[in-house]
């Protein structure tokens, strides 16, 4: 069992002191995971019995985006964060969550600073099916490789480039993607952190939100007005598509707490195509929102300064799960839990929620 901490919301908001304590419980998650219920509902997510264990702590960041599960081998593929030297570039950490979270250190070609990742289906592919499942990874480019969406299959380490280019155009730094069960269509993001982090040339191309056809090439601009277009996931319905902007931080030391950290919710159009009724969802109260996913209910978790934020459908934050130092930049749901990445340090919790994409990624129906 593990300790629950439950806010009084109508004394958090007339109370810093009150606040100030809750931070501390928050901060004080160096080496475990503390559970923060906001609402009676998040007893919903957490389940009877809900447990928290540090799986793996590693002296660079190996846990820092992407985690996606491939069946043939069994394993979570997760994306180390950049370290600012070209002679180490970003890795693939796989976690073998089957045979004790034992971690290796990958690399595979066309894939050079690799950031966002999901599972990739081929296009045709029934939406409760998992055959042929490979990975998508967002590469975002260095000064020689442009940005880019690349194929990889684990099982074999085979890799191609799905996608490198707008009509012509460099992408800045593609961040995160999501396959579309049904259409097969990957929505992703570009922002421009590979220009921020001092690894990419100038961008040329505004920060957007992308929607592209692997069987057909087209490739379309469907959302803008951002500053730093990250995590991107679709509802269980698929009738929306969630968007972080974590453009109140564009790189250290460049900080802006007044511009955005906040989740912009989209309706997809009837023909499946475009984003429409741009709405915010969330505002992160701690860091920035980076990213994201959905269960099966509608809920939506979303990386933050402190941890994992749990809202409910309507965008009330109804928990949290506590990760100091760093906070999370990404998270995965696994069956009957999740493995949550906070860089240096990575964390597994059993809960009762169940992650969108798990019972295909699993293979379990």
């Amino acid at each position: 069992m593990v300790n629950i901490t439950h806010v009084d919301l109508l004394t958090l908001a007339t109370s810093y002191n009150y606040a100030y304590q809750i931070q501390t419980i928050a901060n004080a998650s160096t080496d475990h995971v503390s559970f923060i219920s906001y609402d009676d509902s998040f007893a919903n997510i957490l389940g009877s019995n809900p447990t928290q264990e540090m799986v793996s702590s590693l002296p660079y960041a190996a846990f820092h985006e992407a985690g996606v599960y491939n069946q043939a081998t069994g394993k979570l593929y997760a994306t180390s964060n950049w370290n600012g030297s070209f002679e180490n570039p970003v890795n693939i950490t796989a976690i073998d969550i089957s045979n004790g979270d034992a971690i290796t250190s990958l690399r595979y070609d066309n894939v050079n600073e690799a950031n966002g990742g999901a599972a990739f289906y081929p296009v045709g592919t029934p939406a409760n099916s998992s055959e042929g499942q490979q990975i998508v990874f967002c590469d975002e480019g260095d000064f020689t490789n442009p940005s880019q969406l690349v194929l990889v299959d684990p099982a074999t380490n085979k890799s191609s480039v799905l996608l490198n280019n707008f009509l012509g155009r460099n992408f800045s730094s593609i961040n995160d993607v999501e396959q579309h069960p049904i259409t097969g269509d990957l929505w992703f993001t570009d922002a421009r952190y590979g220009y921020w982090q001092y690894f990419r040339p100038e961008p040329v191309i505004r920060p957007q939100v992308y929607r592209f056809e692997p069987k057909t090439g087209v490739v379309q601009a469907v959302a803008d007005d951002f500053i730093a277009p990250n995590g991107i996931e679709l509802s269980p319905d698929w009738k929306h598509v969630y968007v972080t902007d974590t453009g109140s931080h564009t790189f250290p030391n460049k900080d802006n707490l007044t511009d955005p950290a906040t989740i912009y919710r989209f309706d997809v159009t009837a023909d499946g195509k475009r984003l429409a009724n741009r709405q915010v969802f969330a505002y992160s109260e701690v860091g920035f929102p980076d990213g994201i996913h959905t269960d099966v209910e509608g809920n939506v978790y979303v990386g933050v300064g402190d941890g994992v934020n749990v809202y409910n459908p309507s965008g009330v934050l109804i928990g949290k799960f506590a990760v100091a130092n760093g906070g999370v930049n990404n998270f995965a749901f696994v069956p009957n839990g999740m493995y949550i990445m906070n860089n240096y340090k990575l964390f597994k919790v059993t809960i009762q929620a169940e992650g969108r994409t798990v019972k295909r990624d699993f293979g379990l129906g």
